[in-house]
């Protein structure tokens, strides 16, 4: 199976204009058995989280971090991780990754000596720390035989095929501008999850994307958002990985420009 793993990151638009940083940030890995982690991370950008691009790097990394580690321990038992990922990816998962990105946070912020208030209590507040950071997350596995998305917050992952495009995941969506975070006390339970097999001979070429919501966001609806994913899918098959991933940050840029201003980010996992 030839595969071609590339993204890109744009500032937005507006962030360009008000000379704020982007927030968003993604991480892949490659492993040996052609299985990939893909990752991407929005963090909120608000007066209220002046980290938050620090949040989005820590929430990819996390998510990578722990997904290789469940691949190893379930290493030559593929079955298993299945039936695990499938019961447990919207609880244990999803607690690990909550649990995991607070620890990093609290230590960056403890390294970098920044204040810290107290609550009601007397005690050092770590939900305000939190909050300084907050971001979303999006992840996805894939392997051989199966698929693992994991959501918490806004953004998209989909799949392209001759079928059309699909979501892989069907997220909790909130209305206006507000959005799930890792932030929040017990974020995990806001999580959603699938895990899925995949058909060794079903037809190729497919692309998976993951995008955070400036993508989505940037398009009048999403009819239009999912005929730019088939756009993608129909450059990718015509002139190849390297064309496509050579134009994407300006395509990126354009489509931020053109559309809400907002930071950009995309993903792919283009399967051949």
């Amino acid at each position: 199976m030839a595969r071609s793993i590339f993204g890109e990151s744009v500032r937005g638009a507006s962030h360009i204009r008000n000379g704020r940083e982007c927030q968003d940030s993604l991480k892949k890995v490659e492993k040996d058995d052609d299985t990939v982690i893909l990752s991407v991370a929005d963090g909120h950008g608000s007066e209220a989280c002046p980290y938050s691009r620090t949040g989005a790097d820590v929430a990819v990394n996390v998510f990578c971090k722990i997904m290789e580690d469940y691949l190893d321990t379930y290493a030559g038992q593929r079955e298993l991780l299945l039936t695990f990922l499938k019961r447990e990816g919207d609880t244990k998962v999803a607690q690990a990754i909550d649990a995991e990105w607070k620890r990093r946070i609290l230590k960056i912020h403890a390294n970098n000596k920044r204040e810290v208030t107290a609550d009601a209590e007397g005690n050092k507040d770590k939900t305000a720390v939190y909050g300084l950071y907050g971001s979303t997350l999006l992840g996805l596995v894939l392997t051989r035989g199966f698929l693992f998305a994991f959501q918490l917050g806004d953004g998209d992952i989909v799949e392209v095929s001759k079928k059309g495009v699909q979501s892989v995941i069907e997220a909790d969506r909130i209305l206006g501008t507000e959005t799930h975070s890792l932030s929040k006390p017990e974020s995990w339970r806001k999580a959603v999850t699938c895990a899925a097999r995949t058909e060794e001979a079903r037809e190729r070429p497919v692309l998976y994307m993951l995008s955070t919501d400036g993508m989505a966001n940037s398009y009048k609806n999403e009819e239009e958002f999912q005929r730019t994913c088939k756009d993608y899918y129909e450059l990718l098959k015509k002139h190849g990985a390297k064309a496509v991933s050579d134009s994407l940050k300006g395509w990126l840029e354009e489509t931020s420009e053109l559309g809400c201003g907002d930071d950009v980010t995309a993903l792919f996992a283009y399967l051949d």
